[in-house]
């Protein structure tokens, strides 16, 4: 018992130190056009993933169905455990700019619901079957381990600019 609890501080420690060693993220630039999500730190790309994104991935999200993905800055305002998707960060998608965007142009719904989110657990598709391929409703998807990595990097709060 006693060797159990020291080799859990010792892990814990070891995290803690790993944790501070890390800079803090000013940002997230997500790249439709090359599908890269980089994780900013003071001007310096810290980490690159590929993404997927909306079945519609040209153009910026204009409406509810739609299947694009948005551009413009958000922010990360919470996240989410999902059965679906596995760990999820939600985008404040629409912002006042998005909303005013839709008003103008006459749209009701601009949507919602965007998530930089992993890959379904789905014994008929694979993680492997989504890689290359937009296939999201207008989210921003990652496999699996590159999402938990970006969870755990990256705090609610963040500024996520997405870009053509």
């Amino acid at each position: 018992m006693k060797l159990t609890t020291l080799l859990l501080g010792c892990i814990l420690l070891a995290a803690s130190c790993a944790w501070a060693g890390q800079p803090p993220i000013d940002r997230i630039l997500i790249r439709k056009a090359e599908r890269s999500l980089q994780i900013i730190s003071d001007g310096r790309v810290l980490h690159e993933y590929r993404i997927s994104l909306g079945r519609q991935p040209v153009g910026p999200k204009r409406q509810q169905g739609d299947q694009r993905t948005p551009e413009g800055i958000y922010t990360i305002d919470w996240r989410h455990e999902s059965p679906q998707y596995n760990l999820s960060l939600h985008l404040d998608y629409p912002n006042l700019k998005d909303r005013m965007a839709a008003f103008e142009a006459g749209i009701d719904d601009p949507g919602s619901m965007i998530m930089i989110h992993g890959t379904p657990i789905d014994e008929q598709y694979p993680e492997w079957f989504f890689k290359g391929l937009d296939w999201t409703n207008g989210c921003i998807a990652l496999g699996n381990a590159e999402m938990r990595e970006l969870w755990e990097l990256v705090p609610d709060g963040t500024l996520v600019e997405i870009v053509p």
